[in-house]
This record gives C-alpha cells, structure tokens and sequence, in this order.
C-alpha cells in the first residue's frame, strides 16, 4: 500500500467522511459520525513530509472535526453537499459564506511564486548545513514550513474556489503579531484555533476559568503535536512539543494578566511588541519545537525527499516545454 499511499491515504479519507455525514444525518439510536473517526492512516505514506501532511490534515484537524460534528458544533455540517462536506473534513480550510474576491487571489498567486522561490532558495542553502549553528538551520527549517504551508493552504483555496468554494485564509501576516495572543488567535494556524476553541477552551472555561481553558487548549495542542512527530518520525515523544506549547499557553496567560493589571504599560507599539513577539516565538521554537522533528538526522531525510521533489517537477517541466517545442 506504501507505494500507492498518495491516492489511497485521500481516498480512505474520503470514503470515511463520507460515512460520517451520512450517520449524521440519522436520528439516534444509529451510529453517530465520531464512533467511527477516520483511519489512522498516516503510517501507511512512505515518505516523511507525506505522513506529516497527513497526521496534520487527519489525526490532528480531521478527528476533532469529526467530535465536534458529534456535538453538533461546527466546522462541518451534514447538510453540505458531498464534494464541501468531504473537502473541508480533510483538509484545514474553513468555508466562507461568499468567494474571495479576484484581486485576493492573484496576490496570492504571486505571494506563491514567491514562496516556491525561497524554498527553491532554502534547498540549495540546505547542501551547506553542516557549516552552519543548528539554531540557524532550525531557524531556517521554519521559514522553509511557513513557506511550504502558505503555499500549499492558497492552492487548495484555489481548488475549492474551482469547485465554487470560498475558503478562509489560515495564516494572516503572522510576522506582524502584536502579542501572543495576537499570533495564536488570529494570525497563526487559524483552522486549529477554529476547532480547538469550541472543542477544549469553551467547555474548560465554562468550568475552571479562562486561564485553565487556554492551558487546556495548548496542551491538547502540545499532545497532538506530538501524536504528529511519532507519525513522521516513529519515535518516542521526547515531551519537548507539549513543553513548548504549555509554555507559550501560560505566556498567554500571563501576558492576558498583565494586561488587565498595568494596561497603561503593556500596550506596547507594533514596533516594539512585534519583534518581542517573533523573537519569543522564534527563541522558544529553536528550543523546544524544531529538535524533535528535524534532530537526530531526521532533517537529512526531509531535504532528500523535498529535493527528489524539486528534481521531479524540473524534470516534468523541461518535458513540457519540449513537448510545446520551446
């Protein structure tokens, strides 16, 4: 199955939302969606960046779509036709009452040529990593995820917009956060915070607080995280993602107390909070969040696939324009 995994993993997926919408819709004492989640399929893909791609897609955002769809609570809806439906119980988009605009959607297509150049870039930086601090290729590992994501999130826009789809954007100009909280809650990973506020943060608030529904919701962050790192890597979690999400929740948590008591002191401005807010992230990331995915030899076998990628895609080009006779 390995070898046919990029069209079986989709279509496994596929045929198990499609269930789940179906005993949605049927009163009880039938079945209900999340009794039977999707299959934990990412072991089945071969390659490293697959399986990470597909623990976040299905472990990580599908399953706790499908849990709140149990409760009635969105992201998704049974009333949605089969092709919405399945599109927005796979992948991290959200749907939007109307389609974007044109004008939205050439910038991100010329915002995407831009990030396929730098990644292009980062591959041939990558040959030369042995020469450089690990904090720096770390550093650089999470330029190159920020560019792949952002690229790949605006094409499956662009593909839900052909299917006559508009779908939300999941980052906005998270280099711009003005505060942690600014970063986790409206600019980074939108989809995530979309599911994890009604399925943790709403229901623990509602008995313990807000500080402890934020704690919750970056631990149940922090253990998925993990979840995703054993399937990419199949190594034992090291407790370094949960440590890095649990810091940043009581962070925000802090950073929310300070608010309320000095407002006066902590509305700092853009130019200052910004670069406090991306050197934390930044910092706390080259400690705790990029070791466990890319330590240990583990980013050898990433820049050999992406550049087996990129070979494969030069060679498929040059082909075209043979075959066009250019």
């Amino acid at each position: 199955m390995a070898h046919h995994s990029v069209v079986t993993i989709p279509l496994a997926a596929a045929v198990a939302m499609l269930y789940a919408r179906l005993v949605a819709t049927l009163p009880p004492p039938c079945p209900r969606a999340g009794d039977r989640p999707p299959p934990h399929t990412p072991f089945t893909a071969p390659l490293y960046s697959t399986r990470g791609i597909a623990a976040f897609f299905l472990v990580w955002l599908g399953e706790f779509k499908l849990l709140l769809l149990t409760s009635g609570r969105g992201p998704l809806d049974p009333a949605l036709r089969p092709i919405p439906f399945v599109f927005t119980a796979t992948l991290p988009v959200k749907l939007l009452p109307q389609s974007p605009d044109a004008a939205a959607g050439a910038e991100n297509v010329a915002l995407s040529f831009l990030r396929v150049a730098i990644m292009v870039a980062l591959l041939q930086v990558f040959h030369v990593k042995d020469q450089m601090h690990p904090y720096a290729v770390f550093a650089l590992y999470g330029i190159y995820i920020y560019c792949f994501l952002d690229f790949l999130l605006p094409c499956l826009a662009a593909l839900g917009r052909a299917l006559g789809m508009g779908l939300e954007p999941q980052f906005h100009k998270p280099y711009r956060s003005a505060s942690l909280q600014d970063f986790w809650g409206r600019r980074w990973n939108l989809m995530a915070s979309a599911v994890l506020r009604p399925a943790v943060y709403v229901p623990v608030r509602a008995g313990l607080g807000a500080p402890a529904g934020v704690l919750a919701t970056f631990l149940v962050s922090g253990l998925m995280h993990e979840v995703i790192a054993y399937d990419i890597t199949f190594r034992l979690p090291t407790g370094q993602l949960t440590a890095f999400f649990l810091l940043h929740g009581a962070s925000v948590c802090t950073e929310k107390w300070c608010a309320r008591r000095w407002p006066e002191y902590t509305r700092l401005p853009r130019v200052v909070g910004t670069p406090l807010v991306v050197l934390f992230v930044v910092g706390t990331a080259l400690w705790l969040f990029f070791p466990p995915l890319f330590g240990d030899g583990m980013d050898d076998r990433f820049i050999a696939e992406f550049n087996a990628l990129l070979a494969s895609l030069v060679d498929a080009g040059g082909t075209l324009l043979q075959l066009a006779g250019i």
